[in-house]
């Protein structure tokens, strides 16, 4: 079977410890057509350095330094893409890792699919090297779903793909994308994959092959200390509302979801944050009836189940 060229994009930023082991099980997948292109964002650590030591392996076609640092993961994604040649791409990020059987794994799942625009595994996600805070799961080994099923299913409430080493996408189908997910800072691969699973049909794997490492200094860490997460869900659920790629059931499912999760953490953010995050989530009257009554819905039962959870312990 012809083996289809996969573009791997290493976007690095500051990830000196982790990016040898990122190398390592990208370049000694079992799938074997690939071509790698790095991207630095002009990092202050010794990433060069580690870089330099990888440029020589055939399949590093493309290794870009930024001068000044672009202030974007997505900018990043735009500028790596641009340089692909691959029929596939997959986003390797330069602080996580993935066995070796990740591509092969995706890339045949996608191929037994016609109009298969992008393909999934299940990952780890860890503290460090080692712990593992928790990992994602799919209720079969090998699944297909059309997009728009897929989007409604798995990734309103929450995203199935959470982080963009896990998955692999089709190349074709990127210039029928809108660029808005550049204009975010946390949500963008949300909206990002959202947009590419409506083109086609989405194939998922039930297998742990992908190891996503969650630290201090990521993006998403930094961007939920400071409440700017859920300040970009509401636009991006607005955004997918008003252009009608989910309806106003599945507006208000997706929103109460947030604001569920903005209830739990919300004591610790700041007074004036929660209060600007009030306005936004209670902007429209009848969303705002819903939100509460949801989450006193959603209390009761935590509550009834905390005293049950206390009782059966005892």
């Amino acid at each position: 079977m012809h083996a289809p060229l996969v573009s791997v994009i290493i976007p690095n930023y500051n990830h000196a410890p982790y990016l040898a082991q990122r190398f390592e099980t990208v370049l000694f997948q079992t799938y074997q057509a690939i071509e790698i292109i790095v991207l630095d964002d002009c990092s202050t650590d010794e990433s060069r350095r580690i870089i330099e030591q990888y440029r020589a392996y055939r399949q590093v076609v493309h290794v870009v330094y930024n001068e000044t640092n672009s202030g974007s993961t997505f900018k990043q994604w735009l500028k790596g893409i641009e340089l692909c040649r691959g029929e596939y791409v997959w986003i390797a990020e330069s602080d996580d890792w993935c066995e070796p059987s990740f591509l092969e794994t995706v890339v045949s799942g996608m191929l037994q699919k016609e109009n298969c625009v992008v393909g999934y595994c299940q990952s780890y996600c860890m503290e460090g090297s080692n712990q593992i805070r928790w990992q994602s799961e799919h209720p079969y080994l090998s699944d297909y779903l059309t997009g728009q099923a897929f989007v409604e299913k798995y990734m309103l409430a929450n995203t199935a793909i959470f982080n963009a080493s896990m998955a692999v996408w089709k190349r074709e189908s990127f210039p029928l994308i809108s660029q808005a997910f550049t204009r975010y800072r946390m949500c963008g691969d949300w909206l990002f994959w959202i947009e590419l699973c409506l083109h086609g049909n989405v194939f998922v794997s039930g297998k742990l092959l992908n190891y996503f490492r969650k630290h201090g200094g990521d993006v998403s860490s930094q961007s939920l200390n400071q409440g700017e997460g859920f300040t970009e869900e509401i636009a991006l659920f607005t955004l997918l509302r008003n252009r009608k790629v989910i309806s106003d059931r599945h507006f208000l499912l997706a929103i109460k979801h947030s604001y569920i999760r903005y209830k739990g953490a919300g004591q610790s953010l700041p007074l004036l944050t929660r209060q600007q995050l009030n306005k936004l989530f209670f902007q429209e009257r009848p969303v705002e009836r819903y939100l509460r009554w949801s989450y006193r819905r959603f209390y009761i039962k935590h509550s009834i189940r905390k005293v049950f959870d206390a009782i059966v312990a005892r």
